[in-house]
């Protein structure tokens, strides 16, 4: 039996419902950020590690996803809204006893979302885990070579009109799989059942058009300045990363240690952009050791760990 299930509530932020998974009930709190075409089932691996290690954790959908609420409007996806949904989200958590240090945790768009949070300072944070998103800053300054321009071009098609949601929904939003398992190394990690999940979700009125504005709200005009004119991030780091990103180089995480005064990174080789749903044994042992305060372990081909967790000091 699992020592630390997860549930599902609907809390009020911000304005709006979202729903959340939730596991364990430690003082501190965890708040985990899903990325696209995700959900937060994507964190369904680290979360009862979390709860372990005495955290209350939350992955909500983020607005527009699954059953939280879904605005209409484009405009209602912009950076300060974002912003505001998750420093929503920690004060319902406070409001409900959780009183403790906060670990925000990121992937992808989530990552975008939590970088631009622990720069602006929104609200105290103990710890930042991000996975496969750099530092703004950088992702930005990659925009500027071509290969990363190659890599990103689907930013670009988001920006037309409601041609990628016909494309991404057609064949029972195939293409939504298809991001998953095709992207992946491994593949046996994205069995038919949880791309069956995404699709669904992807599939709910008015979903596709929600996750799109994401690109769509944040890709145009002027950049927030925590992404110009970044201050230097004092928040303890932990970067994990896929090297078989296809969407985002390698290259893009290089000189965030100019950018945060307290960096750690892990390349996990051989594993894609969906690094924490295909390697979760390693990108669980790689933060169990970070949050302890140990060596955190290196990973060789595929996510195998070079150093086991119980022999990393």
């Amino acid at each position: 039996m699992n020592a630390h299930p997860i549930s599902t509530a609907y809390i009020e932020a911000n304005g709006l419902a979202f729903e959340v998974d939730m596991c364990g009930s430690g003082d501190k709190f965890a708040l985990l950020l899903h990325g696209f075409p995700e959900s937060k089932f994507s964190w369904r691996y680290l979360m009862p590690v979390l709860a372990e290690l005495g955290y209350t954790v939350w992955a909500p959908n983020l607005r527009g996803y699954g059953g939280s609420s879904r605005p209409k409007e484009r405009a209602a996806y912009a950076m300060p809204h974002l912003l505001d949904d998750v420093a929503g989200l920690i004060d319902a958590a406070r409001a409900r006893g959780v009183s403790g240090p906060v670990t925000l945790v990121a992937h992808d768009w989530g990552g975008v979302i939590a970088w631009t949070f622990a720069l602006a300072g929104v609200r105290p944070l103990e710890r930042f885990i991000v996975m496969n998103l750099p530092h703004p800053t950088l992702f930005a300054r990659g925009l500027r070579t071509w290969a990363q321009l190659k890599r990103s071009w689907y930013v670009f098609f988001f920006q037309i009109p409601w041609l990628p949601e016909k494309l991404l929904l057609a064949r029972n939003a195939h293409a939504i799989g298809e991001a998953f398992r095709g992207m992946a190394i491994d593949k046996s990690r994205f069995p038919d059942s949880v791309l069956d999940h995404y699709r669904k979700n992807a599939q709910l009125p008015g979903a596709m058009t929600a996750m799109i504005n994401y690109y769509r709200a944040n890709f145009r005009g002027a950049p927030p300045k925590e992404w110009t004119d970044p201050p230097l991030l004092e928040t303890p780091t932990l970067m994990i990363w896929g090297e078989a990103d296809s969407a985002l180089g390698k290259e893009l995480t290089y000189g965030t240690e100019d950018l945060v005064s307290d960096i750690t990174i892990r390349y996990l080789p051989q594993v894609s952009h969906w690094v924490q749903q295909e390697a979760p044994e390693a990108v669980n042992a790689m933060i169990r050791a970070w949050i302890e305060g140990r060596h955190v372990p290196m990973a060789g081909l595929g996510g195998r760990l070079l150093i086991a967790e119980r022999d990393a000091h």
